[in-house]
């Protein structure tokens, strides 16, 4: 086989889904003055941010909820609460007024975003027409060679493939892992066989309710027929 079929079986094989930042939001088209917005999210060059990561927290609100309704004991409860707090997997209790099975079901993981409590400044590169990213310590190449263009709102990636800016709807739902105000979000695909260039991801840029923005790039890489996978989740304050 030549090196050039296998160069395309390999580019047709790695674009397998990759995890974003689920239940954000609709995307949505822009909007009037989303030029201001988008250079005004963006981060500046050697802008501090807080590494974040993707965690699991268990949900003991609809537990509560029974409990109280059939009357079982606070203390009980209490002592499941603590549990849960301290990150440990709360043990049965007869005297909650519920059976072992419903307990268990009412045991649900959810997924949040917490602080790693590392600092790292962001390899940024700023002109009056676009935004480039570089690499640096902490960000592992993730966003290596990524740029946005500030007139179009496209997003080009090192692969050589570009992706149209949407806007994001704010949403502070139970079920969204974040309480966004307004942001962006630029999915990217594209497969070549010739070079053996690749990319599948999602970059989000969100303003949350309290003011921090939240920088997201979650992507599975190929370039020059060698791929990774990889994902970057910082904070800051602009």
């Amino acid at each position: 086989m030549s090196s050039y079929a296998k160069r395309g079986m390999k580019a047709a094989r790695f674009l397998f889904p990759v995890l974003a930042l689920a239940s954000l939001a609709v995307a949505q088209p822009l909007t009037v003055g989303w030029q201001t917005k988008l250079a005004a999210l963006l981060p500046l060059a050697a802008q501090p941010a807080v590494l974040m990561e993707r965690r699991a927290s268990l949900s003991l609100v609809d537990l509560s909820l029974r409990v109280m309704n059939v009357g079982g004991d606070p203390q009980a409860l209490n002592q499941v609460m603590a549990s849960a707090q301290r990150g440990e997997m709360p043990a049965y209790n007869e005297r909650l007024g519920i059976s072992k099975k419903e307990f268990l079901s009412y045991l649900v993981f959810q997924p949040t975003l917490a602080s790693t409590s590392r600092t790292l400044r962001l390899a940024v590169n700023r002109d009056s027409n676009r935004v480039s990213f570089g690499d640096a310590p902490g960000m592992n190449g993730i966003l290596k060679g990524v740029s946005i263009d500030l007139r179009t709102g496209e997003m080009r990636g090192p692969e050589g493939f570009t992706a149209k800016a949407t806007s994001v709807a704010p949403s502070n739902a139970a079920d969204r892992l974040l309480d966004v105000r307004s942001g962006f979000q630029w999915n990217i695909r594209g497969n070549n066989a010739g070079t053996g260039n690749g990319v599948r991801g999602v970059l989000n840029l969100l303003q949350l309710s309290s003011g921090d923005i939240i920088l997201s790039y979650t992507r599975t890489s190929m370039l020059h027929s060698v791929t990774t996978t990889g994902e970057l989740i910082v904070q800051y304050t602009r």
